[in-house]
């Protein structure tokens, strides 16, 4: 890890971290935690932990509370366990889909298009957004960590959006994929959707806002932000891009498929703590206050688990036109 200091928060607000207090947080968070059953041993890696963290501004309280809730959702929700043929009639019209091209950081792309929602089930959506989450964090090269969503509001009406689905959207997406996020393009928002705009943003947390970029075609600084962050040889033409292809449902159910058959491996791989005894979940109290200090000496052992594991987004919302070369950390 670089000594460089590292800054975040949770509220908007800096707060500066050295790379050896970054550390001593970390170990006293995987202590604080305990023994973990080896499937969720991965999610107290260096990189997972340091996530939660970042979300909560470095305080070691809270950002246990925070990862101890996301172990017990990932017990009961199994959300690696999600398959293609499950949630496949919820991708049929592409209102959400993994891109086959990057951005010019590396980072995975998901494309959402709210005009094609075509189920009304909340408990549906969202398990397909879920999938779609695990499906693009399978997916970030091993030294990345946050993805890019392109939303395309062509053809959008407010019918097509349901303020429970985004409310639990926001509660999924910022409580157990913090820092996942790294920018959203909203792509030609019509101006009826400034009144819902500000209905969502009080379920989003305040730092997630300038991750949030709105785009219009006409405009020839979006046009730009759209060249710095992509090759629009290979950006779909719905964003300005010059790829006509566009969404093949029998095709995408192919890559899908083959990158399920992945996913075991990549939730398993090399975990040392396989030999640590196995611990009920229901046993993390989620209520208690740690007595540890947020800033005391702690147990400086290595890490569990590798420092290269990649796990998280989370949402966010202000608008904020101009352009952002990407490298902001975000909730």
């Amino acid at each position: 890890m670089s000594a460089a200091l590292k800054k975040s928060s949770s509220n908007g607000s800096d707060k500066s971290v050295t790379t050896e207090e970054q550390q001593a947080k970390i170990s006293e968070i995987r202590k604080l935690i305990g023994p973990l059953p080896e499937k969720l041993a991965i999610y107290c890696s260096d990189a997972a932990i340091t996530r939660y963290l970042k979300a909560r501004n470095w305080n070691v309280k809270k950002a246990t509370k925070m990862l101890k809730e996301t172990l017990k959702w990932r017990a009961e929700y199994k959300p690696e366990e999600i398959r293609w043929e499950e949630v496949a009639h919820e991708a049929e019209t592409g209102k959400i889909y993994r891109s086959n091209y990057i951005d010019k950081h590396g980072r995975t792309v998901l494309v959402m298009r709210p005009s094609c929602q075509n189920t009304k089930s909340t408990k549906g959506q969202i398990r397909y957004l879920v999938y779609c989450m695990e499906n693009a964090i399978l997916n970030l090269p091993p030294d990345k960590e946050q993805m890019v969503w392109l939303i395309d509001f062509n053809g959008y009406n407010l019918s097509h959006t349901s303020v429970k689905v985004t409310r639990e959207t926001a509660h999924i997406l910022q409580d157990h994929y913090p820092e996942r996020l790294g920018m959203a393009i909203l792509y030609n928002p019509p101006k009826f959707f400034e009144p819902f705009w500000k209905v969502v943003k009080p379920f989003l947390e305040p730092k997630t806002e300038n991750k949030v970029k709105f785009v219009y075609s006409d405009d020839p600084n979006s046009k730009k932000i759209m060249e710095e962050l992509f090759d629009m040889e290979k950006l779909e033409s719905a964003f300005g891009g010059n790829d006509d292809s566009g969404f093949n449902i029998s095709k995408y159910a192919e890559r899908m498929r083959e990158d399920d058959k992945r996913m075991p491996a990549f939730w398993t791989r090399g975990n040392p703590q396989s030999a640590e005894p196995h611990v009920d979940l229901n046993s993390l109290d989620l209520n208690s206050d740690s007595d540890a200090s947020d800033n005391g000496k702690v147990d400086s052992s290595p890490s569990h688990v590798s420092d290269s594991e990649t796990l998280s987004p989370s949402e966010s919302v202000i608008v904020t036109k101009g352009s952002d070369n990407g490298s902001t950390e975000v909730h």
